[in-house]
């Protein structure tokens, strides 16, 4: 007889998981055991792991027969996120020169294009 793993297992597992990345993250950024550079790359590996965990534990990706319409959707969420954050990114750098006085933007200009 084949058993079936618990639902309710699979839910506990990935809460404890994701509780243990949470609190590594946490005592990272609160212990200043490293410097600020390599602290944000291990903060976004722990989020990366985190993000695995819940796709696995919570959303059941790739756990059925046939998984290719959820995985479909799913990279059109990635896409989407990525969109979102590079285009926020770009806006907020272009904000420092929305930001200037008239005065300072004639200076911009003058220095950028030269006239």
């Amino acid at each position: 007889m084949k058993r079936t793993p618990s639902p309710l297992a699979a839910y506990v597992t990935g809460f404890g998981l994701s509780l243990v990345l949470t609190l590594a993250a946490y005592l990272l950024v609160t212990g200043r055991l490293f410097s600020n550079q390599v602290l944000i790359y291990l903060i976004a590996a722990l989020a990366l792991i985190q993000f695995g965990v819940q796709m696995v534990f919570f959303l059941h990706l790739g756990q059925e027969s046939r998984p290719r319409w959820k995985l479909l959707v799913m990279g059109f969420m990635v896409m989407v996120v990525v969109i979102l954050v590079v285009g926020s990114i770009w806006i907020m750098n272009n904000l420092s020169y929305h930001s200037l006085s008239p005065s300072q933007v004639n200076t911009y200009i003058h220095n950028q294009d030269g006239l």
